[in-house]
């Protein structure tokens, strides 16, 4: 069975990873929450997708159980901020995956799981 992850391929998810991380690291709403070291932050994300998409569990091997709302609590995330990060992430998708009806299935799996990490 063809999910995301095979659909997109290692070489794109990873270029999406790396123009979204281009994108937030810049921006003036949301960059102040990924004061870290920027390529480790790009590697456990390209992890993650691989394995959130369908792909082999990278980050479970890596880091155990993604745990991501646990993960995020420590930063304040709100409304405007799930929205921020939604855009970043639309636009690097749209970047990078030529094929609109595979573009808006990636992102359709996005806006749930940011929802899940507002927590004020």
């Amino acid at each position: 069975m063809e999910n995301l992850y095979s659909k997109i391929g290692p070489e794109t998810l990873s270029a999406i990873v790396d123009t979204f991380y281009d994108h937030v690291f810049e921006n003036e709403l949301i960059g102040h929450l990924f004061q870290t070291d920027k390529s480790l932050i790009r590697y456990k994300q390209y992890q993650f997708l691989t394995q959130f998409l369908g792909g082999p569990h990278l980050y479970s091997e890596s880091y155990g159980h993604p745990r991501m709302r646990m993960r995020h609590l420590p930063h304040r995330i709100d409304q405007a901020a799930m929205e921020e990060w939604l855009k970043c992430m639309k636009s690097a998708i749209n970047q990078n995956l030529e094929d609109e009806e595979l573009a808006n299935a990636l992102y359709s799996s996005f806006p749930r799981l940011a929802q899940h990490m507002v927590n004020s």
